[in-house]
């Protein structure tokens, strides 16, 4: 149900907000339950089988209501796509922000991954193969290409200035191997009926590790030379 507000909220100068911003909160509001209800029926149902109406019953609010934000379920998968991209960004960052080394924060970006692999609803797949394709239709995979690169690159160009990960190939290479690794196990999920994405994961996340950090001195093996 939305959200009472009886009297207004003050702005960032002190004063209350006018009639303007009280029906702009309503509308964003209304516009994320449809959002929430999208995700949560296409998850459960699948896209094709989920109905506006339904999208609609469940978020409470009137049939052309969804109309007055969207103008086709393509449309809403699209900004379900761009939400998407955006909660992935975030993801990224707040990996970025963990304390430890940076293979820890590899570990736990990949872990996260597994985690929600574990809570997926059972149409997730589909779900996550439409985004991409939504994605798609909007033209503007270069703009997102770009973003992905520059947060993954955030996470290499921290460990090369913490002087935890290897030096031994350039910072693209590593940026690259960490957004590959990302869209290697998204594709195959999407596509694998029995691909088992939370092991994958976990293993992705140890095999990047082992292949980009440098463990620290008192893990690293001793070697004994002959006199």
């Amino acid at each position: 149900m939305p959200s009472q507000s009886p009297t207004p909220e003050p702005s960032p100068g002190g004063a209350p907000t006018g009639p303007s911003s009280r029906r702009e909160r309503r509308k964003q509001e209304v516009r994320r339950r449809i959002l929430e209800a999208s995700v949560s029926l296409f998850e459960a149902r699948g896209i094709e089988q989920t109905r506006v109406l339904e999208i609609c019953a469940l978020a409470d609010v009137a049939h052309k209501t969804f109309f007055n934000h969207f103008q086709s379920k393509r449309e809403l998968l699209r900004e379900i796509a761009r939400q998407g991209l955006e909660d992935l960004l975030l993801n990224i960052e707040d990996a970025r922000k963990q304390p430890g080394s940076t293979a820890d924060r590899i570990q736990f970006f990949f872990e996260g991954i597994a985690d929600n692999a574990n809570g997926a609803g059972p149409m997730r797949r589909e779900l996550v193969s439409e985004i991409v394709r939504a994605a798609h239709d909007c033209g503007n995979e270069p703009e997102q290409a770009r973003k992905l690169y520059d947060a993954f690159g955030g996470i290499v160009r921290d460990g090369l200035d913490a002087g935890d990960l290897t030096d031994r190939h350039s910072a693209e290479t590593l940026t690259e191997m960490l957004m590959g690794a990302y869209y290697v196990l998204l594709f195959n999920w999407a596509n694998l009926p029995d691909y088992p994405l939370h092991a994958r994961s976990l293993e992705t996340a140890r095999f990047l590790t082992d292949a980009m950090a440098i463990p620290p001195p008192s893990s690293q093996p001793h070697r004994e030379h002959a006199q």
